[in-house]
């Protein structure tokens, strides 16, 4: 029996997939909450193998399925090797592996237009963390600008070495007792 399974993505725990696919009927549906820079995301994945002869995948649009051209002809062409039919809704494209050099078109020049949409978000990126850290403003990956000036990492050393409490310390300073230990570690 034929199905009709949904696919969607979203790259960070905080957004949502609400406005994916909504109102489209699904018999199955699956969610990957990870960078489409690679197609080795475990619901994709999942997908791509419970996916038989005769179902249709379901996406919102290109660029939730795959952010570059091969990585996105190559999850097109597994799935329709298969037997398996590819609709875009955004982009109104049904892939079902008929000879249909239109639709190839279209699957090569969409995909590579949202491949360079991410090229200009990455360059966009670059240029704002350049900017930020000419400013003292970037404090590398996974963190935000220090906030404790060495002035006060000397005031910090000074009062534990007076014998203060580092919770005491912590709670003046308005900074979490690990970042006291952090500090008089550095």
């Amino acid at each position: 029996m034929a199905r009709i399974i949904g696919y969607k993505r979203v790259s960070t725990l905080e957004q949502n997939t609400t406005r994916q696919l909504d109102g489209v009927h699904l018999d199955v549906e699956f969610e990957d909450k990870a960078s489409g820079k690679d197609a080795t995301r475990p619901e994709l994945l999942a997908m791509i193998k419970t996916a038989y002869k005769g179902d249709t995948i379901v996406v919102h649009s290109m660029d939730r399925l795959a952010r570059n051209l091969k990585d996105l002809k190559d999850i097109v062409t597994s799935l329709i090797a298969k037997g398996v039919q590819v609709r875009f809704i955004k982009e109104n494209l049904t892939f079902s592996g008929k000879a249909d050099p239109y639709s190839e078109l279209m699957l090569n020049m969409m995909g590579s237009f949202a491949e360079f949409e991410r090229s200009l978000i990455k360059s966009r990126q670059m240029e704002g963390i350049s900017i930020a850290k000419a400013a003292g403003e970037y404090a590398g990956r996974g963190g935000r600008p220090k906030t404790i000036t060495a002035d006060q990492v000397s005031a910090i050393k000074a009062r534990v070495a007076d014998g203060d409490k580092k919770a005491h310390i912590a709670r003046d300073m308005k900074i979490s007792r690990e970042s006291i230990y952090k500090l008089l570690k550095a």
